[in-house]
């Protein structure tokens, strides 16, 4: 029997197929797979920023150093803990970026449409926000003249929108998103290819 549940998604005309995206290399396409995975588990619709943060925070100590010491650091992956536990809960029925909260359907009932071999969490789907943030950080490595995406690209590229969840995250946590990103670009002008 086939669930009754419509599944929502986002168009994807445009949005970047980070799987088949060899400029990601290695390290990337794991901060990438573990944000979908994140956005599974926590019953997300989109993968967006505060995942891709998340993700990228436990994978690259380059990007935790960019972020700040230990505090800030602890006090910014409390948040994102608190997040996938509930504090996001808000943001499930949202479209990141969308402005005013634009309306999603309810979560289908646990185990209906895995049931019928589909994931109701399926993410992959981006946020447009997290879509924007993806591409900004291939344009930042072809800038630079890299081969690869480095963690700090898809970071700048994660503070450029102010209103994404990566945002709102990092500046409850008192990091300031307009330095932060002001000193990755500094960073960016300093490597080499």
């Amino acid at each position: 029997m086939h669930p009754r549940t419509a599944r929502w998604s986002v168009p994807e005309q445009g949005l970047p197929h980070t799987d088949d995206d060899a400029a990601l290399g290695a390290e990337l396409a794991a901060v990438v797979a573990g944000a979908r995975r994140r956005a599974v588990r926590d019953g997300d619709r989109q993968t967006d920023t505060a995942h891709l943060l998340h993700s990228l925070l436990e994978q690259d100590a380059e990007v935790r150093a960019a972020v700040g010491g230990a505090p800030r650091l602890t006090r910014l992956l409390g948040y994102l803990v608190q997040r996938s536990i509930g504090y996001g809960l808000r943001w499930q029925r949202a479209v990141e970026g969308a402005g005013v909260l634009a309306a999603v359907p309810a979560p289908a009932p646990q185990g209906s449409e895995r049931a019928a071999g589909g994931a109701h969490g399926d993410t992959g789907h981006w946020s447009p926000v997290a879509a924007a943030a993806l591409e900004e950080a291939r344009r930042r490595a072809r800038r630079r003249g890299a081969a690869r995406v480095c963690g700090t690209d898809l970071l700048a590229g994660l503070v450029l929108d102010p209103r994404s969840r990566a945002v709102e995250v990092l500046e409850r946590a008192g990091i300031r998103t307009r330095e932060l990103g002001a000193r990755l670009d500094g960073r960016a002008a300093d490597v080499r290819p």
